[in-house]
């Protein structure tokens, strides 16, 4: 029984996740139950049980994995952890939950536009639709990278400002 992500155990999540099909998720439920079974704890395989009840649509369930896999996780894998995490709660009406994960995430891994994407729905869903925005707008001067909207990053970002600043 180990805690690690062997090379063994990641090509077997990754054979398992290959063979996912979005529109039925029980038989990869059912692969992830029986790869957590024979690795109890491992907190790669509680992150993929978690992500797919919450692809199945199974977000209460899926929530107690991610947060027993969390603690374990690091790198990718826990960024990508967090945000399903902050996702499903948000999705479970748990707003402020939500936000207090995205917040830290966002420290955490400040380079990631996803976490940064999926909190500004978590921020529109919890009624701050204008931090939302300029979340939204902070993403966009930060990583579009045209001659338009360069020009304009100056306005862009003063708004996302502003905005910010609103409620």
């Amino acid at each position: 029984m180990t805690t690690e992500l062997t090379p063994e155990l990641a090509a077997t999540i990754e054979a398992g996740f290959a063979r996912r099909d979005r529109e039925n998720m029980g038989p990869t439920i059912a692969f992830f139950e029986r790869l957590l079974a024979e690795h109890p704890d491992n907190p790669y395989v509680l992150y993929e049980v978690g992500g797919s009840y919450d692809t199945a649509g199974q977000e209460a369930t899926a929530v107690g994995y991610y947060e027993r896999a969390l603690p374990g996780l690091s790198g990718e894998t826990r960024r990508k952890c967090l945000l399903q995490y902050g996702s499903t709660l948000r999705n479970l009406g748990r707003y402020e939950e939500s936000l207090a994960v995205f917040k830290a995430a966002c420290a955490e891994f400040p380079e990631s536009d996803s976490l940064r994407v999926f909190k500004a729905l978590t921020l529109q869903a919890a009624g701050m639709p204008d931090k939302a925005l300029a979340t939204l707008l902070l993403v966009i001067a930060d990583k579009v990278d045209t001659a338009d909207l360069k020009r304009y990053e100056a306005a862009i970002r003063g708004n996302a400002e502003y905005l910010s600043s609103r409620g």
